[in-house]
């Protein structure tokens, strides 16, 4: 039967969309489901402010009644006139191990982005690099974090067999915690702490403390974040989305901030106890008692995540990364953690990976960003085929009429 792709236009076809995945991964060990409350909003263009500087499509590919597949087109306009590019974005590709399945779609991404004058397709990306992107391309074994991809091997061999490439690489390392932080390491921040008068260490206990911080936080993450590979600023109102979303499983004790003499914030670090055993026995679901579980979990668990940390560039280089990860060491042993996962980081990035790997951390993880270049359409002969090119395109340019 012929696969047929049709727009996500209701709210019936979000649904589908949306809990698709749990049905492609029932049997995947390591699959964790996201927060749908979360997915609701992420999905919905007046919820969403990345959707008012974005062109988005959301395609479920069928065969008769039954979904067989899914993917989201994001053509981020601020960030490709930023970039000087023309490139359009997939994310969120997830069909059974059918290569077919995820020829059509991908097609139909290609044909939207050539349609909207793009040159490249690259993916997995959202609207920004806070979003799950990459895919796992080495440690499939290994549990999933969260705001990051769970997927099988198989996804990249579809888009390989398609003519994707790799992009750009993003590493994750394993990094235990000692039961004493290094002698060495703690002289280092001490001497960073003489050598920079004026700078204080901001630790937390209570979320309700966190709350005059985060529009500093998220605008020292602008400031330093610049040549990142996909990173937006963030808005003002998406600050306060972003710290609306996660402040309620933040743990504030793994949360560094420094000010300077003028106590504005220099540098900080974001740090969170792994939940993801609670998501997974909650299946997504906060309520009705679902927080319970992934509040358990946090408070159960041997791992702590990075999510963030940045330094303002004027005060790189002057030995504020040790002060907060002496801090932050302190705070994961207090809580009986044992190793730390650092999220994703650019395989690039060789300043962060040293210190990583100082710390004795390993790559245990991998994750890939894809490229492919769009080739211009052939002219077709047949009046058939230029039929159905039309309809291809209407459908792609107006989804929903």
């Amino acid at each position: 039967m012929e696969i047929v792709v049709k727009p996500v236009c209701s709210r019936s076809d979000l649904r589908k969309f949306i809990h698709l995945p749990k049905l492609i991964h029932k049997d995947h060990p390591n699959w964790i489901p996201p927060l749908y409350s979360d997915e609701w909003e992420f999905f919905n263009a007046s919820k969403n402010k990345a959707y008012e500087y974005s062109d988005v499509i959301l395609l479920l590919a069928y065969r008769g009644e039954k979904v067989l597949g899914r993917v989201m087109g994001i053509i981020n306009h601020k960030y490709n006139k930023l970039h000087k590019q023309k490139h359009a974005r997939f994310n969120y590709l997830e069909t059974w191990d059918d290569r077919e399945v995820s020829a059509v779609l991908i097609q139909h991404m290609e044909d939207w982005a050539r349609i909207k004058g793009m040159e490249k397709l690259v993916g997995p990306m959202a609207f920004s690099d806070k979003d799950p992107q990459g895919y796992m391309v080495e440690g499939f074994d290994e549990p999933v974090s969260i705001a990051t991809h769970c997927n099988f091997s198989y996804v990249v061999d579809h888009l390989k067999a398609l003519g994707f490439e790799k992009d750009v690489d993003l590493v994750v390392y394993k990094i235990p915690i000692p039961e004493k932080t290094p002698e060495l390491y703690l002289k280092v921040a001490e001497r960073a702490m003489r050598n920079n008068p004026g700078i204080e260490l901001l630790e937390f206990t209570r979320r309700k403390d966190l709350k005059p911080w985060i529009r500093p936080i998220f605008t020292l993450i602008n400031e330093t974040f610049t040549e990142i590979y996909g990173f937006m600023p963030f808005t003002l109102e998406e600050m306060d989305d972003f710290a609306n979303r996660y402040l309620l499983i933040m743990d504030p004790r793994l949360i560094k901030v420094i000010l300077n003499e003028r106590r504005e914030s220099v540098a900080f670090v974001i740090g969170m106890p792994d939940i993801s055993k609670g998501i997974k026995k909650s299946k997504g679901y906060i309520l009705p008692i679902g927080i319970l579980h992934i509040l358990l979990a946090g408070r159960r668990t041997r791992q702590l995540n990075l999510l963030l940390g940045a330094i303002h560039p004027a005060y790189q280089n002057r030995g504020l990364d040790t002060i907060m990860g002496s801090a932050m060491l302190e705070s994961a042993r207090k809580q009986k953690m044992e190793y730390i996962d650092s999220h994703l980081e650019m395989e690039s990035n060789s300043k962060v990976r040293a210190e990583m790997e100082y710390m004795g951390g390993k790559v245990y993880k991998r994750y890939r960003i894809f490229g492919k270049t769009l080739s211009k359409v052939t002219e077709e002969s047949s009046s058939d085929s230029k039929l159905k090119r039309a309809k291809m395109e209407q459908m792609l340019l107006s989804p929903c009429g």
